[in-house]
């Protein structure tokens, strides 16, 4: 009896340290067990379900790792540590094909995917019958959110953005199916298209097919549900700069009355003090999708939000100070002003001067959970695409602009004149609102803006070979027919 995701632990295997094989060789996760017999009852389906989300949140993916490298890759953090295993190569854009983040997220994302396709292919085979149509429907358009979210993540960091060749320059390896033995392992990339044309496919059948909410809280955070889908596809839209279309998905949690909270579904909200969205017990309205993580369940070493950008506890922080503010980043602008309550996230170190990000407060073993798409980024991603798409500074845009503006700081109505001054702050906003949150880079690459240069580290204009990671060395040993980013 075979053992799922043979090719993917292969890779793993091959790229990881010694001190980490012991622990690939037995991949699986508590609740999956040999496939022969993985969906034979309810609980065992479910069971793969619930993997699914753990492998997700896997600290080398979305427990981590996926959103400190595209925030350091901007130009909001200074190192302070120089170590390797801690993403100096990603800040400094020294990478290679070899280097630990290019095949660990590689790998670890892959691995997902697999883990997806191989539950849809027992799902179809074996499930179904188990459990009602319903459910097994419910079931599979979670395994395709979350395979979607994962190619949608790897095309952010492994292939050019959409506007550069709208879309005909290669992508990644489409894997629909799951893989259980080495030997179908060669596959060419597809287009940056396909990619994108997959995750809308999978993202418009989760839409349809998953439930309007949960019955608590702490699911309608943590498992997908129909506005999940939807807000994805507003990130997904904004980075194929498809404005009708983000305009269109955001229109579905929005509705056309007050912004203040979504029309139907899960009904999403700003929290009215964003502190709140960040503490215990996460389960805000506010969040769209999270990692939830615990004492039992945590993101590992050296792959904590709180580890890498709190401070020392001799600097009054409680992580380990890889990553300070950059004096000349966002936290520079004039505009965001002291009495905003996001400022509350900065803490200065009285005898350095340096500024550093609190956002996530957990001590060790670093049980914040990890945003990854909140109601605010809705509301910006709607936001912009309204001025996008009218050229204009448009009446309900800045509706929505101001709202989250004036959620953290209520004396501050930001009044744009004209196109250009109101994309800027909508951009501005983004950089304020989700300092930490692994969204500046993919804002800079959508719309092909030079990634700033910051203290040594020199500028990496769009068409620099930079701009994009390298491909997994792993992967282009093992698949015969892949070729590397150039």
């Amino acid at each position: 009896m075979k053992y799922i995701l043979i090719t993917v632990l292969l890779v793993g295997m091959i790229t990881a340290p010694s001190c980490k094989r012991e622990e690939l060789l037995s991949p699986l996760p508590p609740t999956s067990i040999i496939d022969s017999f993985a969906f034979d009852t309810p609980e065992r389906i479910i069971n793969q379900v619930r993997a699914l989300y753990s492998n997700l949140k896997n600290g080398q993916f979305y427990g981590g790792r996926y959103l400190i490298y595209n925030d350091i890759r901007g130009e909001e953090f200074l190192n302070q540590l120089t170590n390797g295993v801690t993403g100096y190569g990603t800040w400094n854009f020294a990478l290679t094909n070899t280097a630990q983040e290019v095949q660990g997220l590689w790998s670890q994302a892959y691995y997902v995917i697999n883990t997806a396709n191989v539950f849809l292919d027992g799902l179809t085979t074996k499930g179904k019958g188990i459990v009602s149509d319903s459910l097994a429907l419910d079931y599979e358009a979670e395994a395709k959110f979350i395979r979607a979210l994962s190619y949608y993540s790897l095309l952010q960091l492994y292939a050019r953005p959409y506007w550069d060749g709208n879309g005909s320059k290669p992508g990644l390896p489409l894997r629909l199916k799951g893989n259980k033995s080495i030997q179908d392992y060669s596959l060419e990339r597809s287009t940056v298209t396909q990619i994108y044309d997959q995750v809308l496919t999978d993202l418009n059948f989760a839409e349809t097919n998953l439930p309007l909410q949960y019955g608590t809280a702490a699911l309608n955070t943590t498992r997908a549900h129909r506005n999940t889908a939807i807000a994805l596809k507003t990130r997904v839209y904004m980075s194929m700069q498809r404005y009708d279309k983000v305009i269109e998905e955001a229109g579905k949690i929005v509705g056309a009355g007050p912004v203040s909270s979504a029309a139907t579904g899960v009904k999403h909200k700003l929290e009215s003090d964003i502190t709140t969205v960040f503490a215990s017990p996460y389960t805000s309205v506010e969040s769209i999708l999270s990692m939830p993580m615990s004492a039992d369940e945590v993101p590992g070493t050296q792959n904590q939000l709180a580890y890498y950008y709190s401070p020392t506890s001799a600097n009054g922080g409680i992580g380990n100070g890889e990553y300070a503010l950059n004096p000349d980043g966002i936290i520079a602008n004039t505009g965001w002003t002291a009495a905003d309550k996001r400022r509350s996230f900065i803490h200065t170190t009285a005898s350095t001067g340096k500024k550093w990000l609190i956002k996530y407060k957990v001590r060790s073993p670093f049980t914040d959970w990890i945003p990854v798409i909140r109601y605010s980024e809705v509301l910006l991603n709607y936001a912009e695409a309204l001025v996008r798409e009218t050229n204009s500074v448009d009446t309900r845009a800045l509706e929505m602009l101001n709202e989250v503006r004036k959620r953290s700081d209520a004396a501050t109505t930001l009044a744009p004149a004209d196109f250009d001054a109101m994309i800027d702050a909508l951009l501005t906003e983004r950089r304020i609102e989700f300092l930490g949150e692994g969204r500046r880079s993919p804002d800079l690459l959508r719309l092909g803006l030079t990634i700033p240069g910051k203290a040594a580290v020199v500028a990496v204009p769009a068409t620099d070979i930079k701009y994009i990671w390298p491909i997994s060395a792993a992967e282009l040993l093992l698949n015969s027919k892949m070729i590397d980013n150039k």
